[in-house]
């Protein structure tokens, strides 16, 4: 049976990070150890498999920096940031990572979109949501996707910007993009319900894989 998990707390990323790992190897022999886990994080940045190999930084503005296998490159983490890690055996579920990915934007989308909020995937750039700025017209980005395979199953996952600051992505170029096309529901003024969202978004997550087992 799937389990979601909500973690309470600001939760320190290397802790989760080694926790996750774990959980991969429990879910790679069983898929009955299935879970979907939601939290914040706190302050950090975290640098994928694709971040240039000349970057060596230990701290940015003070804040940890942690290299990572999952894919991508750098970005920021931290309080006002929902973090949500599935870690699905997608080999027993017969999916291969860009049906999951597909899947994963088709569950965000639909949800938002349930709570008046219109996202739009921009594959040419990179996987993740954008939503528009209705003041300058222009595309922000608020939703970045960055996951790792391994024994059949993936991890990692999806961070989706809520009330979080933005003055740390400003230090970096996040996931290869420009600090200024990043924003948060916050920055953008859009109005939401906090609990409803998130609640939505776990009742949509067990919809899609809850019942789907093979």
């Amino acid at each position: 049976m799937l389990k979601i998990k909500q973690l309470k707390g600001r939760i320190n990323y290397v802790e989760a990070l080694n926790k996750m790992n774990s959980k991969v190897l429990e879910v790679s022999e069983d898929i009955k150890n299935e879970e979907i886990w939601f939290l914040e994080h706190q302050s950090v940045f975290t640098a994928g498999s694709s971040t240039p190999k000349n970057f060596n930084q230990k701290k940015i503005n003070n804040i940890p920096v942690v290299f990572i296998n999952r894919g991508g490159k750098i970005t920021f983490h931290g309080p006002g940031q929902l973090i949500i890690y599935p870690i699905l055996n997608i080999r027993k579920r017969k999916l291969n990572i860009i049906e999951y990915i597909n899947i994963i934007e088709e569950i965000i989308i639909k949800v938002f979109k349930n709570n008046k909020i219109k996202l739009f995937t921009k594959k040419e750039t990179n996987r993740g949501l954008w939503t528009k700025d209705k003041k300058n017209k222009n595309d922000k980005k608020i939703i970045f996707i960055g996951l790792r395979y391994s024994k059949g199953v993936i991890f990692h996952g999806i961070s989706i910007n809520l009330d979080l600051s933005l003055t740390n992505f400003k230090k970096i170029n996040p996931c290869g993009l420009e600090a200024d096309q990043i924003s948060s529901l916050k920055e953008l003024d859009i109005k939401y319900d906090k609990k409803k969202l998130i609640n939505e978004l776990k009742d949509e997550f067990i919809c899609k894989f809850g019942l789907n087992l093979i």
